[in-house]
């Protein structure tokens, strides 16, 4: 019966997408109903010959179908997020790269939110979700919960990227970084991460292990509050069904404390608490020590998860933003500092006794300089946010040299490891095709991102201290125009740092290929082992 229900809903899926796309006013609404009407009308086929087979008996091991798929989803989406971000740091370098055939689509405007995207959302989302699910299965000796809702996060989270990119190059977008999704997309967004919310406290709240190990902790932390954030963040009003724009609920001041509450915050539950979550498994595991001090670590948690909520508004200093509120924002970030080192230091602690393997093994190497990233820019983060250095970095490209050593060095190394790590257990081998290439891709992925930063540090000050310099009467010495001119050599430099970033990536994407392909599977299956 169910089958036929499935097939129903997807029919109905498909024919309201088609209406939408008949009433279509502008043209990424049309190709989005398109997108939406194709994806369905494939699912009815696909439901339609699977209807009146049997079904194969339940699966009691362990859900790692949809951990592979997620491993599969990040490497992808990582290259591509990776290749669009190098393609526009030379836009900026050589303007000419903005081609005019391409105005419109591929120029820097409409391909910089593609690339914050797909790396935060579309690769390291695609890590958290295939991480959260292994982890969660492993420390709560359980299979997922929900049966088959672990794909439906997977697959609707693959649409909502499909949705958003294309929507971006055709110009939806409502100019929120980081919630630059137009309002259909964050509706169908809210839909899948409540099933995945639901799927993670299911599974945790069926654990044959008595104890909820921490990392779930900083899981469902990240879960709970990236849910709060997007619905309350991209509360608008669609200025007509069949379109894609739409109006916030908020405005002015009111709105850029929304959208920064929300911008900050997903920098400090998606790409740290998640994260955490993953250092806290795969460290240990890859070490083969118990993390260092777990008092800490749940210390750790609950600092976090009360001091990180607030340091939203020390992005508008110096703005129409009140004083008392930029205050707040800058106390709190300051003091988010203590916890931001306890558990980096928790993090590296967890070596003791086994500091030889960052000679040996690449993998927790790796690992170790993610950890060291995340308490640099844990340091700097908070630095920034005082209002006399602010002074000198907003607007400056130090910010961005300090979003992309966190985001590739903390994030994306974290990131690596945990796939090393895990490509050879999901598929059954013995060990990784190449430690060789992985100790490529950690140097060349380690020189990009000081290249990267580096050259954004130098240019970013310069740019600051080129702004406020004034002659003896008092008026600017610089005009606009010179502080891009001097900035040339630097951005040449980031370009560079950024094809080392990307070589490296596809160097993984090679190794982890040719370890499921080419690697000695192992004597037994460890998917059978009921904890890992």
């Amino acid at each position: 019966m169910w089958d036929y229900v499935r097939m129903a809903a997807f029919a109905v899926i498909a024919l309201l997408a088609a209406i939408a796309a008949n009433y279509a006013r502008d043209a990424a609404y049309l190709v989005n109903a398109l997108t939406v009407m194709l994806v369905a009308a494939g699912m009815f086929v696909w439901e339609l010959r699977r209807a009146g087979e049997p079904r194969p008996a339940p699966e009691t091991g362990y859900m790692d179908g949809v951990v592979r798929a997620g491993v599969i989803a990040t490497a992808f989406w990582g290259v591509v997020g990776f290749l669009v971000g190098t393609f526009i740091a030379f836009q900026l370098a050589f303007p000419s790269l903005n081609f005019e055939w391409a105005e419109g689509y591929a120029n820097f405007g409409r391909l910089r939110p593609l690339h914050t995207s797909a790396v935060i959302f579309a690769f390291g989302g695609n890590a958290l979700i295939a991480t959260s699910f292994y982890i969660v299965q492993r420390t709560s000796a359980t299979r997922l919960w929900g049966g088959n809702a672990g794909w439906f996060v997977f697959w609707g989270f693959q649409l909502v990227i499909i949705l958003a990119a294309t929507g971006y190059l055709l110009g939806a977008t409502q100019s929120k970084e980081y919630a630059e999704p137009e309002w259909y997309v964050d509706w169908w967004l809210t839909i899948v991460w409540v099933v995945y919310l639901l799927v993670f406290l299911g599974t945790v709240m069926k654990r044959k292990e008595p104890h909820i190990y921490v990392a779930n902790w900083f899981f469902l932390a990240f879960i709970v509050t990236v849910a709060m954030l997007h619905v309350v963040n991209n509360l608008s009003v669609p200025v007509s069904i069949f379109g894609s724009k739409s109006v916030q609920v908020f405005a002015g001041v009111q709105d850029a404390m929304t959208q920064w509450w929300y911008g900050h915050n997903a920098v400090g539950f998606f790409l740290t608490a998640g994260f955490l979550g993953m250092m806290y498994y795969f460290v240990p595991k890859q070490a083969e020590r118990p993390v260092f001090s777990y008092k800490l670590s749940i210390i750790h948690f609950w600092a976090l998860i009360f001091l990180y909520i607030w340091a939203g508004p020390h992005h508008l200093h110096y703005t129409a933003l009140p004083d008392w509120a930029s205050t707040l924002g800058m106390v709190f970030s300051i003091v988010l500092w203590m916890p931001s080192w306890g558990g980096m230091i928790n993090g590296l602690m967890t070596l003791s006794g086994a500091w030889d393997k960052l000679r040996t093994d690449p993998i927790i190497r790796m690992m170790v300089i993610s950890i060291g990233f995340y308490g640099m820019s844990t340091f700097e983060g908070p630095m920034m946010s005082i209002k006399a250095v602010n002074s000198l970095s907003h607007y400056t490209d130090w910010t961005i040299g300090h979003v992309h050593s966190g985001a590739l060095g903390w994030n994306g190394m974290i990131t690596f490891g945990a796939l090393y790590f895990l490509v050879p257990k999901l598929w059954n081998k013995e060990r990784l095709y190449s430690l060789s290439l992985v100790n490529w891709h950690f140097w060349l992925a380690t020189i990009g991102i000081v290249l990267y930063a580096s050259s954004m540090w130098v240019t970013g000050i310069m740019e600051g201290l080129m702004w406020r310099e004034v002659d003896a009467q008092g008026f600017l010495v610089n005009s606009f125009a010179d502080t891009v001119a001097a900035k040339f050599p630097m951005y040449v430099v980031r370009g560079l740092g950024g094809v080392l970033f990307l070589s490296g990536a596809i160097i993984m994407c090679f190794n982890l290929w040719k370890t499921v392909t080419s690697a000695p599977a192992k004597a037994s299956d460890a998917a059978a082992v009921p904890a890992e």
